[in-house]
């Protein structure tokens, strides 16, 4: 075994729930600690560990990113009422995503892992379709009531001197629910920032959408800003890569998207890309073959496997079964942040090790030896269907 590679500065290490806080040991342990002499700044957010510390912790992890730059983050559980049942939870805990992405702000951007013998469910996407999606705001920070039988809701705006703006949402004649979401200029300036620098740097095409025409105030205000800043800052750099930006309604984005094929980023807003990205993830192949990295206007970074916790296939776990759950978007999410750590501290030898990480990963693929998700769907001679453990440990011996 070579000398481990050395670090300069910690990763933020947020830990997560569920069976894929037992995937990130196992790679961590079988993937990274061989090769690395790793230092990180170590973050429990799992549900329990958020509920001891009434969720501070979460808010802690980001807190550190911002001072270290770099983050690599676990799956975690966002708790629904059957949650707070079965973690005795004090409360329904927050989006931990939300919260980060609150404090980090910024564009996520989410990506395909593509591999040979992998068929996209829409044959016609031969290239990788970027999800770029607003990190702030939205649903994941909005204010929500119930109103009672005979209640009247109304959106009040107070301006600095008192003076008020009122508009009548609805007269609930039965009972009803209401939602109040917000966004901010400086936030969708910097999403829009994000996109545009993001297209420039790999040369690809800027697709945006949003429902300007039924939203008239909220969605629109997407639209100018991001029209005033590519005018303004971007539009001579795009000509200049040979590149374009293109607006249209989301409902015809998602049109034209399914009959392209491939190859732009697509900057939704924070929902459309909550849902697009999961949608294009399982359309290339697996929700566990995807990349997200969110980059903040601060210049840090995070990444993360953006999937759910497997919680199906933990409870298998705990009774003693073998699992063939997906470790991929786990392992991207490590190599990406150690790539980027490398390249900011000025280290080569971290970078071109993520690299090796993610080829042996995919050589693994497409040799044939894959979980199962991808089993049922691989058109490679041969192939083997493996469990988590076994999987990892061929990526570990085509790793060199």
């Amino acid at each position: 075994m070579p000398e481990k590679i050395a670090m300069k500065t910690p990763l933020v290490e947020m830990d997560g729930d569920e069976m894929t806080r037992v995937i990130w040991k196992w790679v961590r342990n079988l993937l990274i600690l061989p090769y690395v002499d790793l230092k990180t700044e170590y973050f429990d957010l799992g549900l329990e560990n958020r509920e001891a510390t009434r969720d501070r912790v979460t808010a802690e992890s980001a807190e550190a990113t911002l001072e270290l730059g770099v983050a690599v983050k676990c799956a975690t559980i966002t708790p629904n009422a059957a949650r707070v049942k079965e973690y005795n939870l004090s409360e329904m805990w927050k989006s931990p995503n939300g919260t980060i992405r609150a404090i980090l702000d910024g564009t996520v951007f989410r990506a395909p892992i593509l591999a040979k013998g992998i068929i996209p469910y829409i044959p016609t996407w031969s290239k990788p379709i970027t999800i770029a999606r607003h990190a702030y705001g939205d649903i994941y920070r909005n204010a929500e009531l119930a109103a009672e039988p005979g209640s009247r809701a109304e959106l009040v705006i107070t301006a600095a001197d008192g003076s008020e703006k009122r508009v009548l949402i609805h007269e609930f004649k039965d009972g009803g629910v209401v939602q109040g979401v917000h966004n901010t200029d400086e936030s969708i300036s910097s999403f829009a920032r994000s996109c545009f620098a993001y297209a420039v740097d790999t040369g690809q095409d800027l697709w945006f959408a949003t429902k300007d025409t039924i939203s008239k105030t909220y969605d629109h205000r997407f639209k100018d800003i991001f029209e005033e800043i590519f005018d303004k800052e971007y539009k001579s750099a795009f000509e200049a890569a040979g590149i374009s930006y293109f607006y249209t309604l989301i409902d015809d984005m998602v049109a034209r998207a399914v009959r392209s094929e491939g190859g732009y980023i697509w900057a939704c807003k924070n929902y459309d890309g909550d849902v697009m990205s999961d949608m294009a993830a399982t359309a290339y192949g697996s929700l566990a073959m995807m990349t997200s990295s969110l980059v903040s206007p601060k210049g840090v970074f995070e990444f993360e496997a953006a999937h759910g916790t497997v919680q199906r296939h933990y409870y298998k776990y705990l009774q003693g079964e073998t699992t063939s759950t997906n470790s991929v978007a786990t392992i991207f999410a490590w190599s990406g942040a150690l790539r980027k750590r490398g390249k900011l501290d000025g280290l080569a030898e971290l970078s071109a090790f993520a690299d090796r990480l993610e080829k042996s990963t995919i050589d693994t693929i497409e040799a044939g030896v894959m979980t199962g998700d991808l089993y049922d769907i691989s058109v490679t001679p041969g192939k083997k269907r493996v469990d988590t453990e076994a999987f990892l440990k061929e990526v570990a011996r085509r790793l060199v």
